[in-house]
């Protein structure tokens, strides 16, 4: 059932995004007096098709990877003398590439759409708390204190961990000073102080480490009991007989704690037999299990036994609920979208130099992997999704590669120069780079979500 979850929000996702990236190709040439053919949504044989009065042909095909509009173009096929003029390369190049960046601007338009609709239905956040912080780590060492909250970032407000994560985020890689301004949770009306931390001294292992725990900082959370919530149905936990609802008190006769405590037991334990001593009701039982054997991307190894905490409620003190008028939400989105756009182009900047690690690449298996934790996790991660993956899918296509929207925004752009079109053989040899180019990242991307399972 899981999987079928998975392979439904997956195509609905891909649906949404593709229909209005096509859209927007649709919209535009059909307002340039291009005549459009065929507009569908996913590649191969047709399962249900419709024309309308202009004769265009709208299509859901059965490969769900994609879309395409067809346009009347002399480079593809005869064209009557009497069509001539509706068709697409008989156009003025500034209409030809409107049509071709209609597509990628829908994508980044919708995002803005998408957000507005969050900040304007309200959004529920958690107060960026400092719990603890590692041992030895630059947080430490710089004194930051301990229950404290993080107001600002190089002083931008930071009202949410999501806030605080994408300011970290922007700086990976980077020289200089970081500046948090924090203030104790409890000291509401202490004055807030600023932290300096050297960025030289940040090494950062992003395929293992998040920015935050390369910082040293350890965000609050609730005390979480060794409660199952949650079984996965093939996982050693559902095997070794645990039950929705068991308090696990013991491990090898060592009390447990807390959740955190029988996480640390379990991932420090693979293929090692651990017996549980566990509350049901009012009974305590023994149980005997042994953790599967995981491997994460750098090769080392961790136990996992498929189980998950029973949810808590935080304290209403470290929670924020974030509403905004119409024009507030507005402008909140619009500035959230450029912040989007600029993280994605500066860490697409950053693989190139080396700094990031392709092993962060992303295919379609990770994709549908977080489409569905999004939207099991309710309408507001949902649209936040949506939102990001339809930033990341337009400027992914006006990237200057030959085969995507970019690439045919280059050779307009070097034709309005020069006055006439990129000859045939510059185009059919950008093509042959680009299919090569894409073809490679496809490939590193798939081997990425291989890896991570």
């Amino acid at each position: 059932m899981e999987f079928l979850h998975t392979v439904f929000i997956t195509i609905l996702t891909l649906g949404i995004l593709v229909t209005i990236h096509e859209w927007g190709h649709f919209y535009v040439a059909r307002r340039c007096g291009i005549k459009v053919l065929k507009f569908s949504i996913g590649f191969g044989k047709a399962l249900y098709t419709w024309r309308d009065r202009q004769g265009t042909e709208f299509a859901i095909a059965a490969i769900p990877l994609g879309g395409y509009v067809k346009m009347l173009d002399e480079g593809e096929a005869e064209v009557a003398p009497e069509q001539l003029d509706q068709a697409f390369n008989r156009k003025p190049v500034l209409q030809r590439m409107a049509v071709v960046a209609a597509g990628p601007a829908v994508n980044l338009i919708f995002a803005v759409l998408a957000y507005w609709f969050m900040y304007q239905s309200g959004v529920s956040t958690v107060v960026p708390v400092v719990g603890t912080l590692i041992e030895g780590s630059i947080a430490d060492t710089a004194n930051i204190p301990a229950n404290s909250e993080i107001l600002s970032v190089d002083g931008d407000e930071t009202l949410s961990w999501d806030e605080v994560n994408l300011k970290l985020a922007s700086r990976v890689g980077e020289s200089g000073s970081l500046v948090l301004t924090v203030r104790p949770v409890d000291k509401v009306n202490v004055v807030p102080e600023e932290y300096v931390i050297d960025l030289k001294q940040w090494h950062i292992d992003l395929e293992n480490e998040s920015p935050l725990t390369a910082l040293g900082l350890v965000p609050w959370r609730p005390e979480v009991p060794a409660i199952i919530g949650r079984l996965v149905e093939d996982g050693r936990a559902k095997a070794a007989g645990l039950q929705l609802g068991d308090k696990v008190v013991s491990v090898n006769a060592d009390v447990v704690d807390d959740w955190y405590a029988l996480v640390d037991v379990v991932r420090a334990s693979p293929n090692t037999q651990l017996t549980l001593q566990v509350q049901r009701g009012v009974e305590l039982r023994e149980l005997v299990l042994s953790p599967a054997l995981k491997v994460d991307q750098a090769g080392g190894s961790y136990g996992y036994i498929g189980a998950a905490a029973q949810p808590v409620d935080w304290p209403q003190e470290y929670k924020r609920e974030l509403h905004y008028g119409f024009f507030d939400a507005l402008i909140k989105a619009f500035n959230k979208t450029l912040q989007m756009i600029s993280l994605t182009l500066d860490s697409i900047w950053k693989m190139i130099e080396g700094v990031i690690s392709v092993k962060n690449l992303s295919g379609p298996i990770t994709i549908a992997k977080v489409a569905s934790a999004s939207a099991a996790s309710g309408l507001e991660s949902y649209v936040s999704f949506l939102a990001y993956l339809s930033i990341s899918l337009g400027i992914l296509n006006l990237l200057p590669i030959p085969v995507l929207d970019g690439g045919h925004l280059l050779y307009y752009t070097v034709e309005l120069l020069r006055g006439k079109p990129v000859s045939e053989r510059v185009q059919f040899l950008g093509l042959k780079i680009g299919m090569a180019m894409l073809l490679t990242l496809m490939l590193v991307a798939l081997f990425n979500d291989f890896m991570r399972l």
